[in-house]
């Protein structure tokens, strides 16, 4: 974005550690001065364990507040996509990720080819949806179960600048992309999510240097209506698909720049009476754009989305709160979304095929009620599951060869418990060769517990 100011915030110590109190005070120092600094777009490139609901959640609370103050912020999904055994697993979104307002970035693999028909989701990229959770006064866990990422963008080998004596570089000397001739001006390649979601936050900025009046609320829905959905990956892998720089530009410049809290729902949202067309050519190749929205544990469809205002794109609202479930299908309530929209009663749930009350059908089938491994939900065989919990103590299988076991959804028939972080979370950087977990200690010392990505992503194609 030219002529963009960039302020930085450190909340991570040199080895990618911090606590959670650095990342709130950093978000309260944001929320202070946004107005004297102009800081329109926050990036997170940074994570931790998400164990709460987003309902109490500390960091995702501190994330709403900026975006209902007209702040848009982007996080990354975390790069926790597969185990040590490289196997690909599921319901790994880190906080501050997991927060419905937010923008949440996965990683997506270019293979260094301009053209995007190649592009694929890194293995490494974590997947919804969001296992945060509440307990009733039963004692009853109640999962979020939100899809997550919103998008993904290219997160593998990109080039950064790098820090002099940088301990990666130190350890991997490939990562020095060799393209820079001045010793103190090097670059090298990074990979994670933690790259990914700059590379969204920038083209919020776009954005809003090309329409200064666009909300949060509407660069996310921009950003989803536009993007390249990416074949053979799901909406947990990829949320609406691939960030389209070109489509969300043209989509933005024509939104109107005098919507208000009092513009009705309905109201025509673009100043041409003829939408854009939704398809992008780059590099000689032509894609559609995915022409839909992620509303929280569903998704949404249809023009209106575009040509008509929508009360879910206003301040202090979230893009969801205008979905309800009525009878087991998910429909607008025609006043924070206009009737036009199409809500989905399901969400796709595996490569093709998906899990649709006990039958299996190939290629757009949905599963029935619209909510994610949540409570009292039908399995391929009839089997119902309470909160990803199987009954009859019993691994089920799940469609196309997923299982769910304790919350966590993994492929080829291997399963693993999601019951593994301990203590809060502490904000962890997803820029480093393996993804890191860390807790906080009683006596607010730093303890690291490293789980090595094992995938060979971060050092190559």
């Amino acid at each position: 974005a030219p002529n963009a100011r960039l302020i930085n915030l450190r909340v991570l110590n040199s080895e990618g550690v911090g606590s959670t109190s650095a990342v709130l005070s950093a978000l309260d120092w944001v929320m202070t001065n946004r107005s004297a600094f102009n800081i329109r777009v926050v990036n997170m490139s940074l994570g931790m364990p998400a164990v709460d609901s987003y309902r109490n959640d500390p960091v995702c609370l501190a994330v709403r507040r900026l975006v209902d103050a007209g702040v848009v912020v982007v996080a990354s999904a975390g790069n926790n996509g597969k185990n040590s055994s490289g196997q690909k697993i599921y319901g790994q979104i880190k906080s501050p990720g997991i927060e419905p307002s937010a923008i949440t970035v996965g990683a997506a693999n270019t293979f260094g080819t301009d053209a995007r028909d190649d592009d694929t989701v890194t293995t490494f990229s974590s997947r919804g949806p969001t296992r945060g959770f509440r307990t009733d006064a039963n004692g009853v866990k109640h999962y979020d179960n939100l899809v997550k990422p919103d998008i993904v963008a290219p997160g593998n080998k990109l080039v950064y600048a790098e820090a002099a004596d940088n301990l990666l570089v130190r350890q991997n000397p490939q990562l020095d992309a060799g393209v820079s001739p001045v010793a103190d001006r090097k670059m090298m390649y990074m990979n994670g999510t933690s790259m990914a979601a700059p590379v969204a936050a920038g083209t919020a900025a776009l954005l809003l240097q090309a329409n200064p009046s666009l909300t949060p609320n509407l660069v996310k829905m921009i950003l989803m209506y536009t993007a390249q959905p990416l074949a053979n990956f799901n909406m947990f892998e990829q949320g609406a698909g691939e960030l389209n720089i070109e489509g969300a530009m043209r989509l933005a410049r024509l939104v109107r720049g005098d919507l208000q809290a009092t513009t009705p729902v309905g109201a025509p949202l673009l100043t041409s009476a003829t939408p854009p067309a939704p398809r992008t050519t780059i590099a000689g190749k032509t894609f559609t754009w995915s022409q839909g929205i992620i509303v929280g544990p569903t998704y949404a469809y249809g023009s209106d989305l575009i040509t008509k205002y929508q009360k879910v794109y206003g301040l202090g609202v979230m893009i969801s709160d205008g979905v309800m479930v009525s009878d087991g299908v998910m429909v607008s309530d025609g006043v924070m979304v206009s009737d036009g929209v199409m809500v989905s009663d399901g969400v796709a749930v595996s490569d093709g095929v998906m899990v649709s009350d006990g039958v299996m059908i190939s290629d757009k089938s949905w599963m029935s009620s619209g909510v994610i491994l949540g409570e009292h939900i039908l399995t391929s065989n009839g089997i119902i599951l309470a909160d990803g919990t199987v009954f009859m103590d019993v691994h089920m299988l799940l469609g196309d060869g997923v299982m769910v076991s304790d919350g966590v959804v993994v492929s080829d028939g291997v399963v693993i418990s999601d019951r593994t972080v301990s203590g809060n979370g502490v904000m962890v950087s997803d820029a480093t060769l393996q993804a890191l977990s860390a807790c906080i200690n009683g006596d607010n010392t730093i303890e690291t517990n490293v789980e090595a990505d094992a995938g060979m992503d971060y050092l190559g194609y």
